[in-house]
């Protein structure tokens, strides 16, 4: 079988990011113009585009185009949902798991979008505290529902890789708009968070 040619796409920015990563690299490593090294700057930068693609994604476009009518008003739950970001602080990769919920108002929306709307901010520098209220103000604003909870548990290679180095430690954030504000709804969600149901 023949082999299917990539076709290969110049994102904004990425001719500059090639040439400053190769800059980087000339400031890092004396052997910078090695084999192994010479298309690292062309990779780096092609990543860093895909890791900050967020940028030029709407959140409240994804969700408006998955909009559904039912009247439906009991909690739906999304658990598990895979996140990877970059700490705004060092460029460094966190990563972990966030899960959301929310009650409808009317209007309920695709699942796959409510991950999508996680890698629309993830996909941007960030920090976890951050990442999990513009998830819940784009989930609550674009869907009015009765309220949503996003709850967020990430590993930080900023922590673990250098600083205090501490490889087992993880951060939680959290984060409530409407009724889930209500002691009993809140508590309802966070047992089924913890719940394993298969």
């Amino acid at each position: 079988m023949p082999k299917v040619k990539k076709s290969v796409i110049k994102l904004p920015n990425e001719t500059a990011l090639v040439k400053n990563y190769q800059l980087i690299l000339e400031n890092l490593v004396a052997d910078a113009g090695r084999e192994g090294l010479i298309k690292t700057p062309d990779r780096v930068a092609r990543a860093m585009s895909f890791f900050t693609q967020g940028y030029g994604m709407d959140a409240s476009k994804i969700i408006k185009g998955a909009l559904f009518t039912e009247n439906v008003s009991e909690m739906v739950l999304i658990k598990d949902i895979e996140v990877y970001s970059l700490c705004e602080h060092h460029l460094l990769p966190f990563f972990g798991k966030v899960h959301i919920a929310y009650i409808p108002n009317g209007k309920i929306v695709g699942l796959s979008k409510v991950a999508r709307v996680v890698d629309v901010f993830s996909r941007r520098l960030q920090v976890q505290e951050r990442l999990t209220n513009e998830i819940l103000n784009a989930m609550q604003d674009a869907l009015d529902a009765q309220g949503v909870a996003v709850v967020m548990e990430c590993k930080h290679l900023c922590m673990m890789m250098r600083g205090v180095q501490k490889q087992n430690s993880s951060t939680t954030t959290s984060a409530f708009t409407g009724v889930f504000k209500n002691a009993v709804t809140r508590s309802e969600f966070l047992k089924l968070i913890g719940t394993s149901l298969h």
